[in-house]
């Protein structure tokens, strides 16, 4: 029996522009309008405006800004309607509702593929309303307008989305890249003590296993950041910005088919305690944890020296960052609760284990089986160490 065979192969080149500005909504600002309506003349660019709750309450002048900013400029851009308002944090993205709202209003507002879907929010706001954007029409535009250090850093500028489904974080989601993101620093003002150190977990995260001088400049920084020092936090999220970038464009899996996540590092432990503390523990602090276990095992394992070990460990303590919680040592059935993150976490890789370990500290290692019995005594070294806990 004979069979045909047509190869089909071909490229999608992916670009969009990461800014970092200050008062995005201020009238003399016109980053926004330019962004969406680059060109002077064309009909106003239709938009649909999703926002954090939890900014709207910090930032009670916020909403009245965003009237004027449209007014001003309304033969540029036009919102379909009021902003979208949702609760923030990880309730954003658990389950179908709000998905399902922005996609009833885009219908509603007839949002076409050159509408934009504004996000404005931390991570789980960002992940939620790009999922759904990704979804209308195959793909409606996307502007992301991150409010938290982390989700300036880390989460608002790749190119996943997603929500919680199944009993899994981020078991439904897709790789759909932001038209463009805009990073206004003042949002961090008014940031929570948890939500302010919170995103200072990413930067550690991929400076101890991509970049050893950005480390050090982390941990001379750290007494800065800790006292909420505006501009070390700027120079943080920009650095850390320009890394995960750099990762994204450069390491040839953006979208994940493999099962190498070096940006996962710390992340397998750190999406259980999560789950275990009903997501009453932050993504960011749980990341803190994760990436402080991590490195304790891989200085079991002697993958870091002693010292670099410490060093990891006063850099993220001295920035008010975790590095324990009692959910590391709850057990059912004589087995730690933590452990079953690894094989949640092979599920979500696709099947074979995959876990990214500092070796040494600013580079990294891709390991594949984890010693448990080790992997125990390090979170018994954990919980003996002189280090806050959530």
């Amino acid at each position: 029996m004979s069979t045909q065979v047509i190869h089909q192969r071909f490229s999608v080149p992916f670009r969009y522009l990461v800014h970092f500005t200050h008062r995005v909504f201020a009238k003399e600002n016109p980053l926004l309008v330019k962004t969406l309506s680059p060109r002077k003349g064309a009909s106003p660019a239709r938009v649909l405006l999703v926002i954090d709750e939890g900014v709207t309450d910090a930032n009670p002048a916020l909403l009245k800004q965003i009237e004027s900013y449209f007014a001003c400029y309304a033969s540029r851009i036009s919102l379909i309607e009021k902003p979208l308002l949702v609760t923030g944090g990880e309730h954003a993205k658990n389950g179908w509702g709000n998905v399902r709202e922005i996609m009833t209003r885009a219908s509603i507002g007839h949002l076409d593929r050159h509408s934009y879907i504004v996000a404005l929010g931390g991570g789980c706001v960002l992940d939620m309303a790009g999922f759904a954007a990704s979804l209308i029409h195959r793909g409606v535009r996307l502007l992301r307008i991150p409010t938290t250090v982390l989700a300036q850093n880390d989460a608002g500028i790749g190119v996943k989305n997603g929500m919680n489904d199944g009993g899994a974080k981020n078991f439904i989601g897709t790789f759909a890249p932001p038209f463009a993101v805009i990073n206004d620093f003042e949002f961090l003002k008014t940031l929570s003590h948890d939500d302010w150190i919170g995103g200072i977990a990413e930067a550690f995260k991929v400076a101890i296993i991509a970049d050893g001088s950005f480390f050090k400049k982390l941990c001379k920084d750290a007494g800065l950041l800790k006292k909420r020092n505006q501009a070390a936090m700027e120079r943080l999220v920009k650095q850390t910005a320009a890394l995960h970038l750099k990762h994204i464009a450069t390491h040839g899996d953006p979208f994940e088919f493999g099962s190498a996540r070096p940006l996962d590092f710390g992340h397998w432990a750190a999406h259980r305690l999560e789950l275990v503390s009903n997501f009453s523990l932050s993504h960011g602090l749980a990341v803190g944890i994760g990436i402080a276990l991590d490195s304790t095992y891989a200085m079991l394992k002697k993958m870091i020296t002693p010292a670099e070990h410490q060093a990891i460990l006063r850099g993220l303590s001295t920035c008010g960052l975790p590095l324990y919680s009692p959910l590391l040592q709850r057990s059912t059935h004589g087995q730690l609760d933590i452990l079953d993150g690894i094989e949640q976490f092979r599920e979500h890789l696709g099947g074979k284990l995959c876990i990214t370990l500092p070796c040494p500290l600013g580079s990294k290692r891709e390991v594949h089986t984890l010693d448990i019995k080790l992997m125990v005594q390090a979170i018994e070294m954990l919980s003996k160490a002189e280090c806050p806990t959530p």
